[in-house]
């Protein structure tokens, strides 16, 4: 490739070993959250969930970095599933909150090793690469 167009190839990319890795991690949770018929996307709303019980359409948004138009359906689905409540806010129609019914709370225990699980499960880094590592990323999306 001429050297006009040496940023085009893939690996001088940035983008590419973060899409790549982020695949790969979201990939090493489906045994773990496939029993649980959780994807991983389900698995990071309850995660929110758990923490703060109780939060707005748009907060978990803000948190999760997703639009709406991916957590509408979502959360849908979870309601459905008796998994969590969604009702409009007394003082703001417009705003929507969701909150954790018992039996999303019940899965808390059942998702509590998942975590060390997969630290245990051959990820390549030290503790501390992993803290560079979380560091870096959150530098970079809120940069």
């Amino acid at each position: 490739m001429a050297q006009e167009y040496e940023q085009l190839k893939l690996e001088n990319q940035l983008c590419f070993p973060l899409y790549a890795c982020a695949r790969k991690i979201v990939n090493a949770y489906n045994p773990y959250l496939k029993p649980l018929g959780l994807t991983y996307t389900q698995y990071v709303v309850f995660m929110v969930l758990w923490d703060k019980e109780s939060v707005t359409v748009g907060q978990l948004g803000e948190i999760l970095r997703l639009d709406a138009g991916t957590l509408t359906p979502l959360l849908k689905r979870l309601e459905k599933e008796g998994y969590v409540t969604r009702r409009r806010s007394e003082e703001d129609e417009r705003i929507t909150l969701v909150g954790i019914t018992d039996k999303g709370n019940a899965l808390k225990e059942a998702c509590k090793e998942i975590p060390q699980k997969l630290t245990t499960s051959g990820l390549p880094l030290t503790e501390d690469e992993a803290k560079e590592l979380y560091g870096l990323l959150y530098k970079f999306l809120n940069g």
